[in-house]
């Protein structure tokens, strides 16, 4: 049987797969704080036929190998983490991360998970939780007396608001963000939120602004870095591979035809 057939079977495969990212990609194209996806791929193992520097003769040698390659496959999917614009929304509650870190959120089986989505909303406690209900880990609670516009978050993670009644400004908590030795290496959950793996390594906590970590502004999120120009043209090179490659299926299969055909 023709390698051909194979090789081409496993490109057909991983252009699959390929396309599978592209399509995530543009369907989160306005996730908040929303981080690309790149498929990567490898060569597969080599049928070797003749090493090289193999003696051609008594004072003589190949200087190149003859190896016929045996297709490709798809080797890891990579988390690009560049900045996403950020939008502004006048929505106290908001808050986007220019630069490095990541906010921590507390599950509830009490682990903790990390999230570059900062929309952010009071629950009937007025703690600071995700659109899911999961707090932020730094326990912000607002005063019940307190306005919602009245709530301020500082570039380098004080919260404050003015209670009813009040002309002063009261701090009720710091939010600390979380950055990691290799942020690629971080587990995607679903639902924005990511969680440390062997490969991330532990979370570094810092204040904003402190030790690499990004600042804080309030009133603002963090857009996809998705760029869809750049997805469609991905998508356009994923159907070429893909039909390039199911080129190569019927040709073999042609080759394998006339073979077959030649004692009638």
């Amino acid at each position: 049987m023709m390698r051909a057939l194979w090789s081409a079977a496993s490109g057909m495969k991983a252009e699959q797969t390929n396309m599978d990212v592209v399509a995530h990609n543009i369907a989160n194209v306005n996730t908040y704080g929303g981080k690309k996806v790149r498929a990567e791929f490898q060569d597969l193992v080599y049928q070797t036929l003749r090493e090289a520097g193999a003696r051609s003769g008594a004072d003589s040698q190949y200087p190149s190998g003859l190896q016929v390659g045996l297709g490709t496959r798809v080797a890891a999917t990579n988390r690009i983490f560049t900045q996403g614009a950020l939008q502004t929304t006048d929505n106290p509650t908001d808050i986007g991360i220019q630069g490095e870190g990541y906010f921590r959120i507390t599950m509830p089986d009490g682990t903790t998970a990390y999230t570059r989505d900062g929309t952010f909303k009071l629950d009937s406690d007025r703690r600071m939780v995700t659109t899911d209900g999961y707090p932020l880990a730094d326990g912000i609670t607002i005063d019940a007396n307190a306005p919602s516009d009245s709530i301020v978050i500082a570039g380098d993670g004080r919260v404050s608001c003015r209670p009813a009644g009040s002309q002063q400004q009261q701090e009720v908590g710091q939010i600390t963000l979380s950055r990691f030795v290799n942020p690629a290496g971080l587990t995607a959950i679903g639902k924005n939120l990511f969680v440390v793996s062997d490969a991330s390594g532990e979370a570094i906590d810092t204040n904003p602004g402190e030790d690499g970590s990004g600042t804080l502004t309030q009133g603002t999120l963090e857009m996809s870095n998705v760029q869809i120009v750049e997805e469609m043209v991905n998508m356009i090179v994923a159907q070429r591979a893909y039909e390039s490659n199911s080129k190569a299926v019927t040709t073999s299969d042609s080759m394998l035809e006339i073979a077959n055909g030649l004692k009638r």
